[in-house]
């Protein structure tokens, strides 16, 4: 899609939609005078403290503090980013989402051909799923049947079948007038080179389309029924399809429950349907690819709790360490990773139709958490009954927390660790803080490294080097913007009135308003880890400066970043000091305009500026 959703359409869409009726399909609300009232979805509670305004079109939790309209909620309930929640919010009111730049003939080129991808796709799925019902499809219909699916769950998956003919397909669409190179782009038909031919990809084999979370066809995935190779073959990357982002079976989860708590991550498309046959929605699988950040992200963005299903022999545990590296740094407070781990020689596939649903259940119930994994993982070949074991061990461990956000989780493992190692957790914190420092240290060697060479290479001796984004210095404001997003618990270092802070109409307004923003937000007392600041701001404008400032590194021991943010505070109290009386009296007014309460001092000031301005000639 071309450029940003025009602000005009968003508050058009939030005054059509209803926040009653978007939040009580979510909570269960019960009328309680003009408002309505339930429990909190964002925090546990038995007593009801969460309100929605019918008249004010807002929801507040006085319990947690969590508030906002109709598009903050499905981002915050749904877990879901800025513009996906916009784009389910037009859909209830049956209207398509704008772009700006839309009038720009190639915006308007590239989004035309973006829509006829999907619906090519679409009329391949269709394809397929008519050729299942056929007389041609009657022993892919058998194989299924065999392999224990339902006709309910066939349907719910859409699953079809590929003729074995070379140009079955590609006769189908281009009767519809679908131009053959088209459907190459989106990998249906197969081009070669040295003949000049096109012929169907898919072809005798079972079909499963792959669907994005709207449930638009934007792959495929398909199984031989006998010995034949590859036994999966999945669509190539195409405008609408990246294997590295999708998940298989994400949509079929959400769409059987709208409240899901957990996913569990299998290997192929026949494990998430037999698991679907005996009643576990919540499973999806990777597309060939190892499990990706992307995936990860997309995971938690729905879920707390992510269940990695493995088999047990080597090759199931090396996926396992491998997964292991990609979530320990999306391991914030509030998510669960847990690892699973088969009986050698099966899948879930069989493995549930041998032990049943309950057995299966039992089983994710029992998952090894993420902690005891690396735990177990630092532990291989080493004897914890020599120091040197010991050593290795902790030396491991330590390794791998250097990624963990920090957090409640990265705590109680250091307090494991310490228990396990005979080390204090004090001594184990500087160890991890001089680990991370010289991490940090290399980092900034090799940034600036890539950036004397780029620089050397690409402007003339003569030229002024131009400045970097590292090297580019912040204000004093965004440097604790930067400090407090780094290190989000030093808040409660400063003042509690934000008096201190410049004027927001100043040169350093937007830095002004963000760190304004971000305050209030860690001073609620629920962030206390960067990933969860950020994920709060996700889609805003607020959002990316953020990020711009978490790819920053401090480069300053941790032990030192209280004293340099107490005082910038103070530069920049002492800057206030040196204003002129004019400027101080409009600080002082400007704050009052911002909501913000003046003390006694601060009232007693503001009165004696009028009187001092009131007595001088104009």
């Amino acid at each position: 899609m071309a450029g940003q959703i025009p602000q005009r359409f968003i508050d058009d869409l939030l005054g059509r939609v209803d926040v009653v009726e978007v939040v009580g399909e979510r909570v269960q609300l019960k009328k309680a005078g003009r408002n309505y009232s339930g429990l909190c979805p964002f925090h546990q509670e038995k007593t009801p403290s969460f309100t929605v305004s019918a008249d004010k079109q807002f929801y507040h939790c006085f319990g947690c503090g969590a508030h906002g309209n109709a598009l903050r909620f499905l981002m915050e309930y749904d877990k879901l980013p800025f513009p996906e929640a916009v784009e389910q919010l037009a859909g209830r009111l049956g209207v398509e989402v704008p772009r700006e730049g839309a009038d720009d003939p190639r915006a308007q080129q590239r989004e035309k051909k973006r829509k006829e991808g999907v619906n090519l796709l679409e009329l391949a799925a269709s394809f397929y799923r008519e050729r299942l019902k056929m007389q041609e499809g009657q022993d892919a219909k058998q194989y299924l049947h065999e392999r224990g699916l339902s006709s309910d769950v066939i349907s719910d998956y859409g699953i079809g079948y590929a003729p074995g003919g070379w140009e079955a397909l590609k006769q189908h669409l281009s009767e519809r007038g679908i131009s053959e190179s088209v459907q190459i782009e989106y990998g249906l038909l197969i081009h070669r080179e040295d003949t000049g031919r096109t012929y169907d990809r898919f072809r005798d084999r079972v079909m499963f389309p792959i669907r994005d979370l709207r449930g638009r066809t934007i792959a495929f995935g398909g199984r031989v029924m006998g010995d034949g190779q590859p036994k999966y073959l999945n669509s190539p990357e195409t405008p609408v399809f990246h294997k590295g982002r999708e998940l298989y079976g994400l949509y079929e989860a959400r769409q059987a429950s709208s409240r899901l708590e957990q996913l569990v991550m299998v290997e192929g498309y026949m494990d998430v349907v037999a698991l679907a046959q005996y009643g576990i929605h919540n499973a999806v699988a990777t597309l060939g690819t190892a499990t990706t950040e992307d995936h990860l992200s997309r995971l938690f963005r729905l879920v707390g709790r992510v269940v990695f299903c493995f088999d047990g022999d080597r090759a199931g545990r090396e996926a396992a360490s491998r997964a292991l590296e990609t979530a320990l740094p999306m391991m914030i407070d509030g998510r669960e990773a847990r690892f699973l781990f088969l009986p050698e020689g099966d899948d879930p596939d069989t493995l549930v139709r041998r032990e049943g649903t309950e057995a299966f259940q039992d089983r994710v119930t029992c998952a090894m958490p993420l902690s005891e994994f690396l735990f177990e993982q630092a532990a291989q070949d080493r004897d914890l009954n020599t120091v040197e074991g010991r050593e290795r061990f902790a030396s491991r461990v330590l390794e791998a927390l250097k990624k963990v956000p920090d957090g409640m989780l990265k705590s109680l493992m250091l307090e494991a660790l310490a228990k396990r190692s005979g080390l204090t957790q004090e001594q184990l914190k500087e160890l991890l803080e001089k680990r991370v420092e010289a991490a940090a240290r290399q980092q900034q060697t090799r940034g600036e490294a890539v950036e004397s060479s780029s620089a050397e290479s690409s402007w003339p001796q003569s030229a002024p080097a131009r400045p970097t984004v590292r090297e580019q210095a912040l204000s004093p404001v965004g440097r604790i913007v930067q400090l407090l997003l780094h290190e989000p618990g030093l808040v409660t270092s400063l003042p509690e009135n934000d008096a201190w802070l410049p004027d927001s109409d100043g040169p350093e307004g937007s830095d002004v308003r963000l760190c304004r923003e971000l305050l209030a937000l860690l001073r609620a007392g629920r962030y206390r880890s960067p990933q969860v600041v950020l994920a709060h701001f996700q889609g805003s404008v607020e959002g990316s400066r953020l990020a711009e400032f978490a790819k920053r590194e401090l480069l300053i021991p941790r032990s030192t970043r209280e004293t340099e943010l107490t005082g910038l505070v103070e530069h920049l109290k002492h800057l206030q000091r040196q204003q002129s009386p004019r400027e101080e009296y409009e600080a002082l007014l400007a704050q009052e305009r911002h909501g913000q309460k003046l003390d006694k001092t601060q009232r007693q000031r503001l009165a004696s500026l009028v009187m001092e301005l009131s007595q001088r000639p104009h």
